[in-house]
């Protein structure tokens, strides 16, 4: 009896300190994410800016007015988006195929991104009634065709993790052949405007912007709820999730389509953005655990805390003026994947 208390009583503290780790990360994000609507090249007042968001019809000044809702707020809304969509869909991607590596940047996704992107700015492409909306539609094209070039190969020999990591890495290197084809084929000018989108930027956020990749984050995460255990379960192994009822192909076949659709809404409008994917996940598991029910939405919060810490980093380097945050998220990713290489921890995997 005494042993029943204990296990239940522990297993309730351990509960109760991912809640607490989640809920801290929340504060942190909330902070951080008011931090990056302060900071920019036009210096504000802190009550101002929170004048401004509360109250917008009651603020002074309207230039205030302009700044925060017409420019800051749809940034910062969009680094909370985009960091929070390629955060699950990172922890999902490393989930179904069991590798610490995967990632919608390190499998493809996001390389076939930019190449739908790179080729639409080559030849100057434009769609007849909505020209501002060819880049990322043609963005989120390549990322499904990626997509579907993944799993194609992968249903040929079967869909198993192993195949589709090579499969994954086939793609990568396909289309950033690609992009460096497109590179070389383009003018001067061209080029410019090829490589500021492949770099990654929040300057190309816009209300509407916020609205789609906002969209499809929520439908995403509506059909990855009724999953949530069995995604748990599959941590397990193929077999042991097989015999507690999972049909694992399925699954793993679903939940793929659904990270594509993460990826490609979080990278068609602001382009490119590495690492995020990668390291998020690893971040929640270390502090909250497998469980897909806190893992999801934590993987959720600390990818959204590093874009926004990004955002932030990005205006204090180079004041007057935005360092592309995709360059950012790199200089932090790459140290991150080295230390995860050096220490060699495999206690969550």
């Amino acid at each position: 009896m005494t042993t029943t208390t204990n296990g239940a009583t522990s297993r309730l503290s351990f509960a109760s300190r991912r809640l607490m780790w989640l809920i801290a990360a929340s504060l942190l994000l909330a902070i951080a994410t008011l931090a990056d609507i302060l900071i920019g090249p036009a210096f504000l007042n802190v009550f101002d800016v929170l004048g401004a968001l509360v109250n917008p019809s009651g603020t002074s000044d309207p230039m205030v007015v302009t700044i925060v809702h017409a420019i800051r707020l749809p940034m910062t809304l969009m680094a909370l988006i985009v960091g929070a969509s390629l955060g699950i869909a990172g922890v999902q991607m490393q989930t179904i195929l069991g590798n610490p590596l995967a990632s919608p940047y390190t499998l493809g996704f996001s390389a076939a991104a930019g190449f739908g992107a790179a080729i639409t700015i080559l030849f100057g492409l434009q769609l007849p009634l909505i020209p501002q909306m060819t880049v990322p539609i043609a963005a989120f094209a390549a990322a499904s065709v990626a997509c579907l070039m993944v799993y194609g190969l992968a249903h040929i020999r079967g869909v198993t993790a192993e195949v589709m990591v090579l499969a994954g890495i086939a793609t990568l290197f396909l289309f950033q052949s690609l992009q460096s084809l497109v590179q070389y084929l383009a003018a001067p000018e061209v080029l410019q405007e090829i490589v500021f989108w492949l770099f990654g930027s929040m300057l190309k956020a816009s209300w509407f912007s916020v609205w789609v990749s906002g969209s499809i984050l929520a439908l995403s995460l509506a059909l990855l709820i009724p999953d949530m255990w069995k995604l748990t379960a599959l941590r397990l192994g193929d077999e042991r999730a097989a015999s507690l009822g999972v049909h694992v192909p399925r699954l793993r076949r679903r939940v793929f389509f659904i990270v594509s659709l993460l990826t490609a809404g979080a990278v068609a409008f602001v382009g490119t953005i590495g690492f995020v994917g990668l390291v998020a996940p690893h971040l929640a598991r270390m502090l909250v655990g497998e469980d897909q029910r806190i893992l999801i939405p934590a993987s959720a919060v600390f990818g959204g805390l590093l874009m926004v810490g990004a955002s932030i980093a990005s205006k204090l380097l180079s004041p007057g003026a935005v360092v592309p945050v995709g360059i950012v998220t790199a200089l932090v990713g790459v140290p991150f994947l080295f230390a995860l290489i050096l220490t060699g921890k495999r206690r969550h995997w």
